[in-house]
């Protein structure tokens, strides 16, 4: 963890509650019990001398100091201060959380310059004023509650990733709509910022109810028409954004009510499927040491996954095309 070391061998740093319960001792002396973490790793912490009188809630953040020491073969922390964050605290939550590695906002802009520079105004008009209405929700919303993406900003990297992998398709087989593809890619997840319940980290804590009741594919749908109706806008784009968006899960058992009837919507629910798979065989095989197996991943078929070695496991993608600055902004 990331801890910055005192000159009196102690340490403190910021770290986000994963689990924080009052105990007692035998001698009836109160004491917390948690589990600090932050994007490196977690480790038990026990706070002795604590006394009670204040709360610490789960999934806050705070600012602790003590030692590392050992116990059980395993490090631990033994806390001889903790506070909750001050307003001028310097602190960044992608620190402490599991994020995507280029910022949500960033992402966010890229895309909305990609959809600018459509020919076809029907579509651009609807995208960007649905995009712009869910802005704040979509620069942090992960794409999932475990997973997939489940970082903050991680909706938007999924996006941008799936994107990316469009719009080099697009050049091989040139009969593809790509604007109407693009269309479809960025709002195909848009609903799961409704869907997913933040915690306080930023990161999905459960589902809304609403959300296990009707889903983000409806629901999304449901965004474009409503949308078409508010700019007064009749097309063939408008039920063929909706179908891509309620077939991109590809079959029934997957949540598609349909499934995809035309090539823009069949390479939507592929791509979305090979970009999750790519993150999860990633995000298993770089858990486990080179040559060795994963346990059996129960979301890839229940498949044992092997680490070969020969590439890297860290999931990266090239975001940006050659019109991209590397800020996010053309």
């Amino acid at each position: 963890m990331n801890f910055r070391e005192l000159s009196n061998g102690m340490c403190e740093g910021f770290v986000l509650l994963k689990k924080c319960e009052e105990k007692k001792t035998k001698n009836g002396s109160v004491y917390l019990d948690m589990i600090i973490g932050d994007k490196e790793g977690e480790m038990s912490a026990k706070h002795w001398d604590f006394g009670g009188g204040v709360v610490f809630e789960k999934e806050s953040v705070v600012k602790i100091r003590g030692y590392v020491e050992q116990y059980n073969g395993r490090d631990q922390f033994r806390v001889t201060q903790i506070r909750p964050v001050l307003s001028s605290d310097e602190y960044k939550l992608t620190d402490l959380v599991p994020s995507a590695p280029i910022g949500g906002e960033q992402i966010f802009e890229m895309i909305k310059a990609r959809v600018e520079k459509f020919e076809n105004e029907n579509l651009k008009k609807i995208v960007l004023s649905i995009i712009e209405e869910k802005r704040d929700l979509l620069i942090t919303c992960p794409a999932a509650l475990r997973l997939h993406h489940a970082l903050l900003g991680g909706l938007m990297y999924h996006t941008i990733s799936i994107i990316r992998m469009a719009e080099e398709i697009s050049k091989i087989y040139t009969n593809i709509n790509t604007e109407l593809l693009l269309s479809g890619i960025i709002l195909h997840d848009v609903a799961k910022t409704w869907e997913l319940e933040p915690g306080k980290t930023g990161l999905a804590k459960g589902y809304t109810a609403e959300g296990e009741l009707i889903g983000h594919l409806v629901k999304g749908a449901m965004y474009v028409n409503d949308k078409a109706k508010e700019l007064e806008i009749e097309c063939a784009e408008v039920p063929l954004l909706e179908h891509m968006i309620l077939s991109h899960h590809g079959v029934p058992e997957y949540g598609s009510p349909v499934r995809p009837m035309f090539l823009e919507a069949e390479i939507l629910s592929s791509l979305d499927a090979l970009d999750a798979t790519i993150y999860e065989i990633n995000d298993a095989t770089s858990k486990v040491e080179i040559g060795q197996f994963t346990d059996r991943q129960w979301a890839l078929d229940d498949r044992k996954l092997y680490n070969h070695g020969l590439s890297d496991t860290k999931h990266t993608v090239n975001l940006y095309s050659d019109g991209d600055m590397k800020n996010g902004n053309d």
